[in-house]
């Protein structure tokens, strides 16, 4: 992962004006295709947010069984920034964002945990992937009800999600952001395919409010607007 703040000024004045109904502001990051750079994307912009919250700002990564996120932030990925602290239960008095398949006898609560990255207002998920039993695996699920409850105790909720081509969950969530940056790696991505993506989540009731060309020259560039 790289810390791309320097490259990602124009995206954060487009997602600065996105006005949600209520509570904080909501921002997906996701690609069509695997290793097009989301986790760099997503894990800066919440920097970024975290240096303008009142409160605080979330990063949540989606895909519960990785913690991509989480590590790359426990292995001191961006310059001048600690690690993360102690775990926080996440899961805010709700019924939980995931599933156990199989299910557990003793319950599903407890194990997403949210860490403070010290010296800054962001805070980080994790899975806890250690406490799930031999041959069981954990799922999204729709759970509106944990989405409006962290949008009432944060200022900017930061989505990390996994790769269209190899999961559906950003469209499972889709409708729960505000805004939707597709992710995308300039040399080789396509045109059809970009608006391939574009249509998948829109039609789940996301909203795409641009796309960021990565790698281009070693940097990210925020291309606008994706005409419809």
């Amino acid at each position: 992962m790289r810390d791309l703040r320097p490259d990602l000024a124009t995206l954060w004045s487009v997602a600065s004006r996105l006005r949600p109904q209520q509570g904080a502001r909501a921002v997906m990051f996701v690609a069509a295709r695997s290793g097009e750079g989301t986790s760099s994307m997503a894990a800066s912009f919440a920097l970024m947010a975290a240096e303008h919250a009142e409160r605080t700002a979330w990063l949540v990564d989606l895909a519960l069984a990785k913690n991509e996120a989480y590590d790359a932030f426990d292995a001191g990925f961006a310059s001048g920034v600690a690690r993360p602290g102690r775990a926080y239960d996440a899961s805010l008095g709700c019924a939980p964002m995931y599933e156990l398949m199989p299910a557990s006898r003793g319950g599903t609560a407890k194990l997403l945990t949210a860490h403070p990255v010290t010296g800054t207002r962001l805070l980080v998920t994790r899975f806890r992937t250690e406490r799930l039993a031999h041959g069981q695996v954990v799922r999204l699920r729709s759970q509106p009800g944990w989405w409006q409850a962290l949008r009432r105790s944060t200022d900017w909720i930061i989505v990390d999600a996994p790769a269209l081509d190899r999961s559906d969950a950003a469209l499972d969530v889709a409708r729960e952001a505000d805004g939707v940056v597709l992710v995308v790696q300039a040399e080789s991505t396509g045109a059809e395919e970009v608006a391939n993506a574009q249509l998948a989540v829109e039609r789940r009731g996301g909203y795409v409010i641009g796309v960021v060309l990565n790698r281009m020259r070693a940097d990210a560039r925020f291309a606008g607007r994706i005409a419809s």
